[in-house]
């Protein structure tokens, strides 16, 4: 999901490398907004099909994936094919090579995936394009081929009592799809910092009106064996980490955290230091 205030970095707890997360297992398709799901719900826009939809799964919870957009004035984006896709690409011109940006599969149905986008104002190049978006606009999605890819990250170990989820807006769409996920089979304590328009209706949360950090740190929280899933700003997101492993005791292998996206750096910017 990209929102920007100069927002988005990729997933993850470092910058996202798609050589490492999307390689030779990856698919490559066109997708095309159909205008029979293509929906604009307050400030989301969703629903994509096309040639080579039906090849591509989710494994659910958390599951990303990449998409391109095109550049201004563009029928479709650049992307190069086959297994040496990231090198060629990287090498084009920036101007010119098609827009990549990480999301998350809302969800999906036979021959076609959902995305959310949060639309607003002064948006970077995927909201932007999402912002205009008619049905029979084009696009190419990476994602992967198997449910049990590396493109999901919410893995709790099975001696698991009760999970903890804390994300801000760039993290809705993993928060709603993980916490179906889970269903009744265990507790979930979950967090949200995000405008009350822009949150799901997921049971049980907790909607923080600035940081994350402020009102978890004041919870009470349950005794037992944790598991925690965060995801956000990546400075917000290691001081929660750093307090949930300092001061509430969690071993660091329960703490699954995600830079989402940081001040003042883009997706591109992320991209360019993670393979320097």
């Amino acid at each position: 999901m990209e929102t920007r205030r100069p927002r988005r970095a990729g997933h993850r707890r470092r910058p996202p490398d798609p050589r490492r997360h999307q390689g030779p297992r990856g698919a490559v398709a066109h997708r095309a907004a159909r205008e029979d799901r293509l929906t604009r719900t307050g400030p989301r826009v969703s629903a994509f099909a096309g040639p080579g939809t039906g090849g591509a799964v989710s494994g659910g919870r958390d599951q990303r994936f990449k998409l391109f957009f095109p550049r201004p004035g563009q029928p479709g984006p650049l992307v190069p094919r086959g297994e040496d896709w990231f090198a060629h690409w990287r090498a084009m011109d920036p101007s010119t090579r098609g827009v990549m940006r990480t999301y998350t599969v809302s969800d999906q149905r036979p021959g076609e995936f959902d995305v959310e986008f949060a639309l607003h104002p002064g948006g970077g190049p995927a909201i932007q394009w999402a912002g205009r978006v008619r049905a029979g606009d084009r696009l190419v999605a990476l994602g992967p081929t198997v449910a049990d890819n590396g493109g999901v990250d919410f893995r709790p170990p099975g001696d698991t009592e009760w999970v903890l989820l804390a994300g801000d807006e760039t993290a809705l769409p993993a928060l709603a799809a993980i916490r179906a996920w889970i269903g009744d089979d265990l507790p979930v304590y979950c967090y949200v910092a995000a405008e009350p328009d822009r949150c799901p209706a997921l049971a049980g949360a907790v909607r923080c009106d600035g940081d994350l950090l402020t009102p978890i740190r004041g919870a009470a929280l349950p005794a037992g064996t944790p598991y925690a899933w965060i995801a956000g700003e990546s400075g917000e997101i290691r001081a929660l980490r750093r307090h949930l492993v300092q001061d509430r005791g969690f071993p660091k292998p329960r703490v699954m955290f995600t830079g989402y996206w940081r001040r003042g750096a883009t997706e591109d910017d992320l991209i360019a230091e993670s393979v320097a």
